[in-house]
């Protein structure tokens, strides 16, 4: 039986106002950063995994390049 492949995102936010902050869905989690960052990143993959849904794929079907560009064509400006 072969081993279905799995995935999991991770954002780290780096900076901090000194609350723990943890958002967390099956395919991914976000973890630190102040209240603007965190928002920011929570945002951005929530509209990456909106694309890869509208597009009928997984995070696991997804290569990296193809994810990376994703994630920064969903940033906030």
């Amino acid at each position: 039986m072969a081993n279905k492949k799995r995935a999991h995102l991770i954002g780290l936010g780096l900076d901090s106002d000194g609350e723990k902050r943890i958002t967390q869905a099956e395919k991914f989690s976000i973890v630190g950063g102040t209240e603007e960052t965190h928002e920011k990143m929570t945002e951005t993959v929530m509209k990456t995994f909106e694309d890869l849904k509208r597009k009928g794929r997984e995070l696991e079907e997804t290569s990296p390049k193809e994810l990376g560009d994703l994630l920064y064509k969903n940033m906030p400006r």
